[in-house]
């Protein structure tokens, strides 16, 4: 289901292209991930399930300089966007999903009905991590390269390329070993999406007018334009990771969750 790879560096290449951003603008909805309470504060709601991603900003030593750059474009994107269009994520949590599992009320529904839902899931990912390996003999990183905004329907993100073919195909291979699993199918997971590296930077709360959306366009057009002018930022991706969350703030991995390397080091 995922893309050849030289499909995907031609669909992130044109996803991120600022001419696209009328058009994905046009199909946005707000996001039932965030809110604001009454005090104005922004609040993450329940949106429990499970993924595979990379280590999450705030445990990744090895990407601080990467994830900072990301912070300070968040921080440009909230300082001059409108008011409640953009509600930001932690970047402490900023990640890449490597594949979708089970989450909302999917999720909920999967545990009510089985109270060894979620132990059956980790067996079964350890079990795909372990067929992808002996597949797979890695023997360095992954690198990707960040490309530019992106509009999605309900949040802006970071799109990603691969820097070079082994670094994309390591990734689909391993999601091949986890949506080919058929015991894990039998838990009610499929894959949804075809793969789209990226980074969720936040996700929207106010629809604008459609008077403000010129402007949008405009300011994500400068900022996206900041990146042809300084050295490419890479993303190094060391391992995958089986990660529970609650909600989009914080993405938990417990002693005996599963782990892929993608290097010899590690």
């Amino acid at each position: 289901m995922d893309e050849a790879y030289q499909k995907y560096v031609e669909e992130v290449g044109r996803l991120s292209q600022p001419a696209q951003y009328p058009t994905q603008l046009k199909n946005i909805q707000e996001s039932p991930k965030f809110q604001r309470d009454e005090q104005g504060k922004v609040e993450a709601r329940s949106f429990p399930g499970y993924s595979v991603t990379t280590p999450p900003c705030e445990e990744d030593s090895n990407n601080e300089g990467f994830y900072y750059h990301l912070h300070q474009t968040q921080q440009r994107l909230l300082s001059q966007l409108p008011q409640d269009f953009l509600l930001p994520v932690p970047p402490s949590s900023f990640h890449v999903t490597l594949a979708d599992l089970i989450w909302g009320d999917q999720f909920k529904t999967a545990v009510e009905k089985n109270p060894k839902f979620e132990s059956q899931l980790k067996q079964q990912i350890a079990i795909s991590f372990k067929q992808y390996q002996q597949e797979n003999p890695v023997y360095k990183p992954l690198q990707w390269q960040l490309l530019g905004l992106i509009i999605r329907p309900r949040a802006i993100v970071v799109g990603l390329l691969p820097k070079d073919e082994y670094s994309y195909q390591q990734i689909i291979q391993l999601r091949r070993a986890i949506y080919q699993n058929r015991d894990l199918l039998s838990l009610g997971l499929e894959q949804h999406y075809h793969f789209l590296a990226h980074v969720t930077l936040g996700y929207f709360g106010k629809v604008p007018e459609q008077s403000e959306r010129d402007d949008i366009c405009t300011t994500l057009t400068a900022i996206n334009d900041q990146w042809l002018e300084i050295d490419p930022k890479l993303l190094t991706i060391y391992q995958a990771e089986l990660r529970k969350f609650p909600d989009m703030t914080a993405f938990i991995r417990e002693p005996d969750f599963p782990v892929v390397s993608f290097s010899n080091n590690q």
